[in-house]
């Protein structure tokens, strides 16, 4: 089992399309108002982080997610989108925060599932993607992996995703429901370098915007460039 040990993380870094970082596009519309709220009523009622907010989802609510305080709705997305597969550490009930300690691993690790995306829907052209840094802070007990353990092995398989997912979860699963704070891990897309899994979102310290970047993808082949300085 994962042991626990302290951590204290500066401006870690989490790596968001851009754009999922800049609000609802209702709020771009040129609409009447009584057609403006009808839609944003639609879309309140599809939107899984609107309803944990307001206590209508099962594995996360109110009482975990952060009010107030910047880029909360960010915080709150990532633990109540989490996909249909999941994540390497969390199932697809409750989602997690994950970050790189280093901008690169960050980038190493979104580039790998950009270039895969791209191979399983044969698209072989040059596209290019863009995407806003979040920095946040840590500094809490999180357990790690036990290298010394079959765990590591199971847990940090390359292939084949989502499925290589299952070992992850049910290990999150049962920290998760002990209590835990999330997982610091080995980055599996860029070797000898730390990703972190925070499972809490009131531990995800001083979330704030960073620089932009530009993943240019095709197939196997990734390039990252800087678009722009700070938000």
């Amino acid at each position: 089992m994962a042991y626990v040990a302290s951590i204290v993380y500066s401006a870690t870094h989490r790596l968001i399309p851009t754009k999922y970082s800049e609000g609802s596009v209702l709020e771009t519309l040129n609409l009447h108002a009584e057609v403006l709220a009808d839609l944003s009523e639609l879309d309140s009622a599809t939107n899984e982080r609107k309803n944990a907010e307001r206590g209508w989802e099962p594995a996360i609510g109110p009482g975990e997610l952060l009010f107030g305080v910047p880029e909360a709705q960010i915080v709150n997305a990532a633990f109540c989108h989490p996909g249909p597969w999941g994540g390497r550490f969390n199932d697809s009930r409750r989602g997690a925060w994950y970050a790189g300690v280093e901008l690169e691993t960050s980038q190493a690790e979104v580039g790998f599932h950009r270039a895969l995306f791209l191979k399983e829907a044969r698209i072989g052209e040059l596209l290019s993607f863009d995407y806003q840094d979040f920095l946040a802070d840590f500094s809490e007990e999180f357990h790690h992996l036990d290298l010394d353990s079959g765990e590591r092995e199971a847990c940090l398989r390359e292939v084949p995703v989502p499925q290589c997912y299952g070992p992850g979860q049910v290990l999150a699963r049962a920290l998760l429901n002990g209590g835990s704070n999330g997982i610091v891990y080995p980055s599996v897309r860029r070797r000898g370098y730390l990703c972190i899994a925070c499972f809490r979102p009131a531990l995800v310290y001083h979330p704030r915007r960073g620089k932009q970047y530009r993943l240019n993808c095709q197939l196997s082949s990734t390039t990252w460039e800087l678009i722009n300085g700070c938000h």
